[in-house]
């Protein structure tokens, strides 16, 4: 198996590993391979919070030029797909390590050779291929991972953890709102009109502002301002209060809680988000911690260990906007 990540983070995805029983063989910028064991019943049953991808029993191939790689990849695909019928769009996706300039061009290139073979050979099959992986979980194409320059991984199957880059909004108050909306492709659902959310810790606003621009109604809490496209927004109520001490009206749930905090993560853990979802003030959540010197993995298994008996959906991913923290999105049982 090939695991990806956000580089800097390859030490937290060994962790993982461990835990999960698999050890690490090689790693880079940004990717680990692992081998032995039975890689795709153990990744089906782990819930990879620091890893993005993981090519699902991959092969290695390598070659000196574009048309050598690309020959090597299109005769493993052609190989593995003899009495396969294929009727629908499937992803032909290519990944490449982070740290070496000029290897997505490489890799780039080799795509259209790789392309350009499989119409000669199979052109119906070749037409249904897209760049689009999984948005979440397990997909079945060809995906490619460049090592190197010449040194590719090659799978059939992809495990995807959603993560992806969004697109900045200029009315966004701040950076934050990147994380929230991506976010929402990770449970997929997000807030809609007609919704309430409560965003405790909300200033400057990017979370709220998100919410609201979808026609939800938001109580935004914090002593700090809002601001951007938050201040003065039509569907956000700003009241100036402490995150930690502030709770529901009796009687009142919140179709939505945000939680994004620059504050001990045991601490937000304990004292906001363990009693919101246990009272049930939420019906659905997006939660940041910030592990900065916390132990990220302890944290990671505090999170599933008091949060998971309380939720029917609890999913964390470390984002691809995110740093030092990961992102808790969920459903409350």
């Amino acid at each position: 198996m090939v695991f990806t990540c956000q580089p800097g983070f390859e030490d937290l995805v060994e962790r993982e590993l461990r835990g999960a029983g698999l050890g690490v063989e090689e790693r880079g910028c940004g990717w680990l391979t692992v081998r032995g064991g039975a890689p795709g019943e153990a990744t089906r049953m782990h819930d990879w919070c620091f890893a993005h991808a993981v090519l699902l029993t991959a092969d290695e191939v390598g070659g000196n030029s574009v048309n050598a790689l690309a020959a090597a990849i299109a005769e493993k695909f052609l190989a593995s797909v003899r009495g396969e019928r294929i009727e629908q769009p499937w992803p032909l996706v290519v990944l490449a390590a982070a740290e070496l300039d000029g290897l997505g061009r490489r890799a780039a290139a080799v795509e259209g050779a790789v392309r350009d073979l499989l119409k000669r050979k199979i052109a119906r099959v070749a037409r249904l291929a897209t760049g689009t992986p999984p948005r979440t979980g397990e997909g079945r194409g060809l995906f490619l991972f460049f090592a190197d320059f010449g040194r590719v991984f090659v799978a059939r199957s992809m495990w995807s953890g959603g993560q992806r880059r969004m697109a900045d909004d200029p009315g966004a108050p701040s950076r934050s709102y990147l994380k929230v909306e991506e976010a929402y492709g990770i449970l997929g659902v997000e807030p809609a009109a007609g919704e309430t959310v409560v965003d405790l810790g909300a200033a400057p606003g990017g979370w709220s502002f998100s919410a609201a621009r979808r026609g939800a109604t938001v109580i935004a809490i914090d002593n700090g301002p809002l601001k951007g496209g938050a201040l003065g927004h039509p569907q956000i109520e700003h009241r100036r209060e402490d995150a930690y001490r502030f709770r529901p009206a009796a009687g009142t749930r919140y179709d939505w809680l945000f939680c994004d905090m620059v504050d001990d993560p045991h601490e937000v853990l304990r004292a906001i988000v363990e009693p919101w979802i246990a009272q049930r003030w939420c019906r659905r959540f997006v939660i940041n911690l910030k592990f900065g010197r916390a132990d990220a993995v302890a944290v990671l298994d505090e999170v599933r260990r008091r949060l998971g008996p309380r939720c029917a959906v609890l999913t964390v991913r470390h984002l691809f906007h995110d740093r030092e923290e990961f992102t808790l999105v969920g459903e409350v049982a």
